[in-house]
């Protein structure tokens, strides 16, 4: 059976423990399911079941993210013999730990990440790792206890602190809903535009050393965009091992966070058996048409881009050598 699970993560006294204490006060989201409350963290804050509007709600507390396991949860899930599940998540764990002790069968209905507007960027300056693990999958990011006056503040590069946010949401999770929220019934969409640094409809896309990550992220994001397109760019070719003479990886080394996270980000190519007399880390420019097709090089993740070469050339490596956002 499936299990839904609705995950709500961010730092201590960020808003998840209003918004869920008030999301199940209605019948909209709290009809009676039976729901396991899996309760990480304890704020300021506390629950008050006997407002709920469905009363089957039991609440698990899990005290270190060492006992995060698949075994505990699924003993949870028979114990109070749940139809869906409520996370309120540890700020301070990676997100990697649920996710790898989910049982097979609970799927993430809907992940949401709260923040408090007026301590958001110094956890982003002092923490960036913690708040980028928690903003690269939530599909929804409220940042609440927004004031409107600072919120349009600018600094001495002209930026606003609302695009402050937007952008470190936006190197994390390019996908995702921000919604700022002033007051009660005072919430705010983000309609910030976010074009791409190059043009997609040109009959060749030149991607410039700069621009790598961002073309990276937007090739694997909206696949069927680039299909039959022409690409020009720099990156290292990876041969050998398991490889196919006539294929080789392309790719870069790519932040997205922080130096720890640092990680080869590339793409198959296919070109002639040529491409094993290159050595393997080399920098090339290739020209090649991009097909959005399966290939044993992605292990069975699906179709994924494949560029296939007209053109490898021996190039001086791209400055700086790993690319970010």
């Amino acid at each position: 059976m499936e299990i839904p699970v609705y995950l709500f993560t961010g730092f201590l006294e960020s808003g998840k423990t209003t918004f869920i204490q008030e999301a199940l006060e209605g019948p909209d989201f709290n009809m009676g399911e039976r729901t396991l409350f899996l309760l990480c963290e304890e704020g300021e804050t506390e629950y008050h079941p006997s407002k709920f509007f469905g009363t089957n709600v039991f609440f698990e507390t899990i005290e270190d993210e060492e006992d995060l396991s698949e075994e505990l949860l699924v003993s949870l899930q028979k114990k109070h013999r749940v139809e869906r599940v409520i996370v309120e998540y540890n700020g301070m764990w990676g997100l990697d730990s649920f996710y790898r002790a989910m049982p097979a069968e609970w799927l993430t209905y809907q992940e949401m990440m709260f923040a408090d507007a007026r301590t958001f960027l110094s956890y982003n300056q002092n923490m960036r790792q913690l708040v980028f693990d928690k903003l690269k999958s939530a599909e929804l990011v409220v940042f609440n206890r927004c004031d409107r006056k600072k919120m349009d503040e600018v600094d001495e590069e002209g930026v606003s602190t609302k695009m402050r946010f937007h952008k470190i949401v936006r190197v994390a999770n390019r996908k995702s809903q921000i919604l700022y929220e002033y007051g009660e019934n005072d919430v705010e969409m983000d309609t910030i535009q976010d074009p791409l640094p190059f043009d997609t409809e040109q009959p060749v896309i030149t991607i410039r050393d700069d621009w790598y990550a961002e073309w990276y992220r937007d090739i694997n994001e909206d696949q069927q965009k680039y299909d039959g397109k022409i690409l020009h760019l720099k990156g290292r070719l990876v041969n050998g091992g398991d490889i196919p003479k006539n294929k080789f990886v392309f790719g870069r080394h790519v932040m997205t966070c922080c130096v720890e996270d640092i990680q080869f980000a590339g793409l198959v190519c296919k070109w002639t058996d040529e491409a094993a007399s290159f050595g393997n880390g080399d920098w090339v420019t290739v020209s090649a048409k991009v097909r959005i097709e399966d290939d044993p090089v992605y292990a069975g993740e699906g179709p994924g881009p494949v560029l296939y070469c007209t053109e490898v050339k021996k190039a001086a490596p791209a400055v700086p050598e790993v690319a970010t956002f």
